[in-house]
């Protein structure tokens, strides 16, 4: 338990400084993506922090589930929750010890969401895109958001490590099978708290489990 103590022990310094590291709005392509969630749809929003992502998602009608290993993360998130009056189902994991299986009597995951999980390294990332399909239904949707290599040169977020970042091939390879939707990567400014702020290499992914 000691690194998941050491990472809890980091993100707490840092979701425990006044205001919202990430903001309080979903990210943008979440948010371009409204079409891909409806109401009653069963979704898991990974690492999810103070809950800007899962909230707008449960203020859509969608059932979330939502983890991340920050308690300080989780109370703002319940807090935002209560704020805007939805109810979203909080728990206290790393992607490592999380239970990707369905849970008995409940279906799989209609969609997973997973915004900036940076943190992973090569090996940790394989097995949480394993986890991904796991707990995805046949035909549910991966949305994931990460920055691409040139972040290195921005220094604008993330982790500032290279192998902890995304790039086209190793996502075509990782998802190899699954329906791809969207695959772009760009340039572009972020906005989101303090945490992404400035010119960034953004990695988009839609893709749909078989």
């Amino acid at each position: 338990m000691a690194g998941f103590e050491d990472a809890a022990a980091r993100w707490n310094g840092r979701y425990g400084a006044p205001g919202w590291l990430f903001g309080t709005e979903p990210n943008d392509t979440l948010a371009a993506r409204a079409d891909l969630f409806a109401p009653g749809d069963r979704v898991l929003c990974v690492a999810d922090g103070e809950g800007r992502n899962s909230t707008w998602l449960a203020a859509r009608g969608c059932r979330v589930v939502a983890f991340d290993l920050s308690e300080v993360a989780l109370r703002k998130a319940a807090g935002l929750a209560a704020e805007r009056g939805v109810e979203v189902e909080f728990h206290r994991s790393s992607t490592d010890d999380w239970d990707w299986s369905p849970r008995p009597g409940e279906p799989a995951f209609g969609a997973v969401v997973a915004v900036f999980v940076q943190f992973a390294t090569p090996a940790q990332r394989a097995a949480m895109f394993e986890g991904f399909a796991r707990t995805l239904r046949p035909g549910g949707v991966l949305l994931l958001v990460g920055y691409g290599p040139r972040q290195m040169e921005y220094g604008t977020g993330g982790p500032g490590i290279l192998e902890h970042l995304y790039d086209e091939p190793m996502l075509r390879e990782a998802f190899a099978g699954w329906r791809i939707e969207r695959l772009e990567r760009a340039q572009r400014e972020l906005r989101e708290g303090s945490g992404h702020v400035g010119m960034s290499d953004v990695v988009e992914f839609v893709a749909r489990r078989p």
